[in-house]
Parts: C-alpha cells; structure tokens; sequence
C-alpha cells in the first residue's frame, strides 16, 4: 500500500473527476478540491474567458500555480485538468503530492458525456472526436507515467464509479495517520530552517 495524504485523480475531460472526486472527499472525510474551478475563482473569470485573453499557455501558467499550492496541503481530493499532466514539473508534483489515480475513459464515453458541453476551449478547435483522439494520444501516455493507479470509469454513474474505486483504493491506498502527517510537517519544517 502506498501511504499518501492526498487523492489526486487525473485523466481526459469527461472522465468524471470532479463528480467522482466529490464522493471520494464525501466518503474518506476530506476536502474536495477541483483545480479548474479553483484557477477560475483565482482568475476571476471561467476557462474560456482566460484562454481567450491570456491563450493555452497563460492558463496553464495558472494552473501550475494553483497546483503547486494545492498540493502544499494534505487532506484534499484533488481533480485536476486533462492537460495538466503536459508540464514536466507538474508531474514531478503530481508524484510527489498523492496518491495518483488515472481516471480512464474511452473516446466513444467522451463524446457521450460531453456531447452538450461548451464549455471546453479545447472542443471548439474543430471535429470533436478527432481532437479527443489526439488529446488521447499525446496525453495517455503521461496520465500513466504518473499514476500509481489506474482506473476505467465504466459506463455507470459517477456515484457507482466512485464507489467501485472505492473499493480498489481499499487495496492499494492507505492515507496516512494524523500524527504520521504532522510528522512529516515537522520534518518539512526542519529542512527549510
């Protein structure tokens, strides 16, 4: 088992991480956290709005960021961005900050689950299965470079996926004791005096 104070979920949009990250936080009592919304309420303004003014890469300026700050804590749920896997140093954070859970879903599932979504900067540069198959390629391989775990988020509902992840966490996470974390904050502590 790994010994980790943070769940982090990554994978494509559409997944289900911020409804599955919600439930997980629900069940193991701690705080639910998804870094889209977090860099909206940081930004002031929704996803679409920063990428239009600031572009791809000024968002994800944000978002590395809103992630190293993120995972400064422990205790979080933390549903991240599909794309926040493409910066090296975000995956060295990702690894270092949790226990990783690579959220998986297949492009037909996708196209499903967002077939009303508008939302998504990303969608509206054309044929939407062509660039869910390219997002997929580029970024599959880098959601499994950092993953301690992976998991297909199945046909069923959000709540029966967090619920079948659950239980395979039961097997593979263990989140480590109150006094295990201050432990380590006071071992953190020492090193930066």
């Amino acid at each position: 088992m790994n010994p980790a104070a943070n769940l982090i979920l990554v994978g494509p949009m559409g997944a289900g991480k911020s409804c599955i990250g919600r439930r997980l936080a629900e069940r193991y009592g701690l705080r639910a956290l998804d870094l889209d919304r977090e860099i909206e309420r940081r930004a002031g303004a929704d996803i679409p709005t920063i990428f239009a003014h600031e572009g791809e890469a000024g968002f994800r300026a944000r978002e590395r960021a809103a992630l190293a700050e993120a995972l400064a804590q422990d205790g979080l749920v933390l549903a991240t961005g599909g794309g926040v896997v493409l910066d090296a140093g975000n995956r060295a954070r990702l690894r270092a900050g949790g226990f990783v859970v690579h959220l998986q879903v297949d492009v037909e599932r996708q196209l499903r689950r967002l077939a009303h979504d508008r939302s998504r900067p990303l969608l509206a540069r054309g044929d939407r299965e062509q660039v869910l198959r390219e997002l997929a390629a580029t970024r599959a391989p880098l959601y499994a470079e950092v993953a301690d775990l992976g998991f297909d988020t199945g046909d069923g509902s959000a709540a029966e996926a967090a619920a079948r992840l659950a239980r395979l966490l039961e097997l593979h996470w263990r989140r480590p004791t109150l006094a295990r974390t201050r432990e380590r904050a006071a071992h953190e502590d020492g090193q930066s005096a």
